[in-house]
């Protein structure tokens, strides 16, 4: 029996998904939006060069984001806590919990990222992508925050994680 009998299965064809540039060393892939799964989810494919910063410091208050690490390897702040996640591993994180996500040091990364449930999320990646090509600013993405549960702040402990990525870039 369908719990939800408004939802009908997506599917996304690989050459069909919509590919986002965010930012000159990552990719946003993406996969289903809330409209389409009837609000139970939202979810995308980032992928990761060497050296991306990958996202800042924030929080979500409506979903749980779920991160399954394709390839590569990623450091994900959880908390205070930064967390090394390999090829096959998965973690979710719950609503109000910081975090953050880069790749590791020398490496690439590549996850599925999954929220639960489904927000309205797409528009909030186009965002990322006209500010990384000039078309919108950083401020438009602050004025969002509300509209697409997106709450950045700063974290000292990612900051350390960041600082110690770039010296071994650097070194």
């Amino acid at each position: 029996m369908n719990a939800n009998p408004t939802a009908a299965p997506v599917l996304v064809r690989a050459e069909q998904a919509e590919v986002l540039q965010d930012g000159p060393t990552s990719l946003i892939t993406l996969l289903a939006d809330a409209g389409a799964t009837g609000g139970a989810l939202t979810a995308n494919r980032a992928t990761f060069e060497k050296g991306s910063p990958g996202a800042p410091a924030h929080f979500h208050t409506k979903a749980t984001e779920m991160f399954f690490v394709l390839d590569g390897t990623m450091r994900i702040l959880v908390g205070d806590e930064v967390l090394t996640l390999e090829k096959g591993d998965f973690l979710t994180v719950p609503p109000t919990v910081p975090h953050a996500f880069a790749p590791a040091p020398g490496a690439t990364g590549d996850m599925l990222v999954v929220f639960t449930p489904g927000l309205h999320r797409f528009d909030y990646y186009r965002l990322l992508e006209r500010v990384n090509r000039g078309e919108a600013t950083v401020q438009d993405i602050k004025d969002s925050s509300q509209t697409y549960d997106n709450h950045y702040f700063a974290s000292p402990a990612w900051q350390a994680s960041l600082a110690e990525a770039a010296a071994h870039i650097a070194g």
